[in-house]
């Protein structure tokens, strides 16, 4: 009878550790996912950013052609950004790349400043309004996967779960910075 007491104990904690062991890599696989899809939102943003800047370039070039290396600076980033790659494995090196990117953004957008009738063109300022509106989604995004990222790094590191984050090599996520403070500030756009 003891015996039988004694099995029964041992399966019922069997069960019940089982279970939490379970929950805990369900919990983990949720939050990596969660981080999956916080990238994601970046990556939609940053491509609707890549595809308003050559126009953006084209625009500018015809008011300021003789602004070359300014826009050249543009273009040589925009290509840099682009092939960084887009996975939230490389959060660091690709917001290295976005800073790059946004300070000739704003070396751009400055240049404009010179040239009163391209500030007055509407194909411009259009752009100029897409530009300001993605730079604002962009930072969102990045907010939302960091904090994404910050809640799977606590679950992934805190006890007990650290444990099934071992056992199944849940990987560490960077965050999304920009390591230059001049360049953390979003390219200022307003031509008033």
């Amino acid at each position: 009878m003891n015996g039988m007491v004694l099995a029964l104990v041992l399966g019922a904690l069997f069960v019940v550790v089982l279970l939490w062991f379970i929950g805990m890599y369900n919990l983990l696989v949720r939050k990596r996912i969660d981080c999956d899809n916080g990238w994601s939102q970046i990556d939609v943003q940053l491509k609707r950013r890549y595809d308003l800047i050559p126009n953006l370039v084209e625009t500018v070039k015809g008011y300021a052609s003789h602004e070359r290396e300014t826009l050249d600076a543009v273009i040589s980033a925009r290509a840099k950004a682009v092939s960084v790659s887009s996975d939230a494995a490389h959060a660091a090196e690709k917001g290295r790349a976005e800073g790059e990117l946004t300070s000739a953004l704003g070396r751009l957008l400055a240049v404009a400043e010179a040239y009163p009738n391209l500030k007055a063109d509407g194909s411009f300022s259009k752009l100029q309004e897409e530009l300001t509106g993605t730079e604002n989604k962009i930072g969102f995004a990045r907010q939302h996967f960091n904090d994404v990222v910050a809640r799977y790094e606590e679950s992934r590191q805190t006890f007990p779960t650290t444990i099934v984050a071992a056992l199944f090599a849940f990987q560490k996520r960077d965050y999304f910075t920009v390591e230059n403070e001049a360049e953390r500030a979003a390219p200022k756009v307003s031509f008033k």
